[in-house]
């Protein structure tokens, strides 16, 4: 989504902040602003690192961050305002712009090997925010100006579009907000069922509380499901979700505060118990609704800043506005996802990736 303020409660944060020590050089950023076919270098965590060096809370640790792709081009498009991440079926990643272009990058390097314009049903611009890869390879992508949820062939071709509640639909046609309505979109285990975030509240719910919308495949199209309410911590919003393979979710939450900088927490949630609050107008916190549960894995300002530098006002210089996430790897109770930062193509942001390890366990 585009840079926006919102006042976030940063207290404990910038308490945290105060203590971080560099632990090491950033990655270098490219001699030049345009990338080519050549790999862009990354660096690699040592091996058997210290987890003291490296954690960011019990559950995290940052293994490395790259800024090897900020501010660079690749055949005529510029590589940034970066929203959402996703696996391909051959292992390489999909990054997707809110500027209506789709990459794909080499998932050792980074280097990006294609891009593919998107557009509407008009051949206009899209805000796109989510992204997952369907099973079949096809790409389901979100533009939260409508909001809406649209299927792509890899060629870039409108396949098919969504349906969406009309409570989700901007105003007048809905209760959402422009530009805060869905961020996140992760498919759940087993491919049959689709799940997208909302980043704020509607009107008529209490400030905080999100709507998480799924759809589930019926006969080979996804038919509008139950959906779910979901409170944010005061003043952030949800730009990202992703599915764990038991059916939890890892949720990003993010706020921004002009002169102070981002703040950027990762949570563990669950929604298998959660009240199916689709038939729910207002979500008010009442007693007889349960939200889906969550659990904070931590919050990124106790990263180690690993050398990192920020063009503005940060708590933690590793911080930016962090939008897109996803699971590169498990082992046992252990998750590898990788996040990056959308820049909103402006000198003082970053796009930043960010490698870390998550402890999910029960």
């Amino acid at each position: 989504m585009r840079l926006r303020t919102v006042l976030a409660t940063l207290t404990a944060g910038l308490a945290a902040a105060g203590t971080l020590t560099a632990a090491g050089p950033a990655n270098a950023r490219p001699a030049t602003n345009t990338v080519t076919d050549k790999a862009v270098a990354v660096a690699t965590p040592t091996a058997g690192h210290a987890a003291t060096g490296h954690a960011c809370s019990p559950a995290v640790s940052l293994d490395h961050f790259s800024d090897a792709l900020d501010k660079t081009v690749f055949d005529g498009t510029f590589v940034g305002n970066l929203s959402a991440l996703a696996v391909e079926r051959d292992g390489s990643l999909a990054a997707l712009s809110d500027r209506s272009s789709l990459f794909r990058l080499d998932a050792k390097t980074l280097a990006p090997t294609s891009v593919v314009p998107l557009a509407d049903e008009r051949g206009a611009a899209l805000d796109s925010e989510g992204l997952a890869v369907d099973r079949d390879g096809s790409r389901l992508i979100t533009s939260e100006t409508e909001p809406s949820v649209r299927r792509y062939s890899r060629d870039g071709r409108i396949l098919e579009r969504l349906p969406v509640p009309s409570s989700l639909l901007v105003a007048p046609a809905g209760r959402a907000t422009s530009n805060q309505t869905f961020e996140g979109l992760t498919l759940l285990p087993g491919g049959h069922t689709l799940l997208a975030s909302m980043e704020y509240a509607v009107s008529g719910d209490s400030a905080g509380i999100v709507r998480f919308q799924t759809w589930r495949r019926h006969h080979g199209r996804f038919a509008l499901s139950a959906q779910y309410g979901y409170r944010t911590d005061s003043g952030l919003g949800v730009p990202e979700v992703q599915a764990l393979p038991d059916g939890r979710l890892l949720v990003l939450e993010r706020g921004f505060t002009a002169g102070v900088g981002n703040t950027v927490r990762l949570y563990l949630a669950d929604p298998r118990h959660a009240t199916d609050t689709a038939g729910i107008a207002n979500l008010t916190g009442q007693d007889d609704v349960r939200l889906i549960g969550k659990t904070l894995l931590t919050d990124l300002v106790t990263c180690p800043s690993q050398g990192a530098t920020a063009g503005q006002p940060q708590p933690n210089p590793l911080l930016d506005n962090i939008e897109g996430m996803a699971v590169t790897g498990r082992e046992k109770d252990r998750v590898e996802v990788l996040l990056v930062s959308d820049d909103n193509q402006n000198a003082v942001q970053t796009t930043r990736f960010y490698f870390l390890r998550v402890r999910v366990t029960r």
